[in-house]
């Protein structure tokens, strides 16, 4: 590590410093000698050297100028690394792959900033750019939110859509020890390995993901309720009471309960609604 970099509290920036992390992290990202990587955030560039090492290219993506001639030293004679300037969430993920990545399976690998983390994500998933896996490290915390069930308390509106786009896999904690400087909780690694196609189909994409936004918008409410508030000038609340039941489920259940092919089959149903 460059003892004279001045690490920067916007950029969120904590570095790995346990060696085995990255090691660890390539071997179960699922990466191979033919992929291309996308790798967000290298910061010094320890786990960079291993993504080097598995991929055939990997560009980097930092936001921190700063880091720019130190990462650049410390990958020199490295012929299958590029470093890009720049920030992801202002990135052009379609153009970067269509430049860098032609005739190649494309992978991400990051140890997100957990002040980007769920906007990271989502721009990586929903931008649909055939990503083969995600990997990344984020906050403990988010790991499990990312990875749980329906009816638990962590479920939320993210991971239903997370669970529309890939299936998502802890693979394992990292402790803060691990990092300069120390953050406050333990991180966690955890991999999304992408569907090629939605594993359920919806007659309109827009309002599927505007139901599961309702329904986790009023946790408190039942589903029919927390549906009616945000669809009222559509739905008369007696027809979406009806369609929850004829969808096999119970008037008073609440949006946390149901899994995504549920949410498919109601807003289906309340779509041949609005449009009759």
């Amino acid at each position: 590590m460059n003892e004279n970099f001045r690490k920067k509290k916007q950029y969120g920036q904590n570095f790995l410093t346990n060696k085995a992390i990255p090691q660890r992290i390539v071997k179960e990202s699922g990466i191979t000698e033919n992929d291309g990587v996308i790798e967000i955030g290298p910061g010094f560039g320890i786990l960079t050297k291993e993504l080097c090492a598995a991929a055939k290219k990997v560009v980097s993506i930092e936001i921190d100028s700063e880091l720019i001639s130190i990462l650049n030293e410390n990958m020199s004679g490295t012929d299958n690394f590029k470093l890009i300037n720049c920030d992801i969430l202002k990135t052009d993920i379609s153009s970067l792959i269509k430049n860098e990545f032609q005739d190649m399976d494309v992978c991400v690998c990051a140890n997100l900033p957990y002040y980007i983390t769920s906007e990271t994500v989502m721009k990586l998933l929903e931008g649909e750019y055939g990503f083969k896996t995600i990997t990344v490290m984020v906050q403990k915390e988010v790991a499990e939110r990312f990875c749980s069930k329906p009816g638990t308390p962590q479920y939320g509106a993210i991971t239903a859509a997370i669970n529309y786009y890939a299936d998502v896999k802890r693979l394992f904690t990292v402790k803060a020890g691990s990092f300069s400087p120390k953050p406050k909780v333990d991180s966690a690694v955890i991999r999304f390995d992408v569907f090629r196609e939605p594993p359920v189909s919806t007659d309109s994409r827009e309002l599927f993901f505007e139901i599961i936004k309702a329904a986790f918008g009023k946790r408190r409410k039942t589903l029919v309720n927390a549906v009616y508030s945000v669809f009222s000038e559509k739905i008369p609340k007696e027809d979406i009471l009806k369609v929850i039941k004829e969808c096999g489920f119970d008037e008073n259940i609440r949006g946390e309960q149901l899994d995504i092919s549920a949410y498919a089959k109601i807003s289906d149903s309340l779509n041949k609604i609005i449009n009759q």
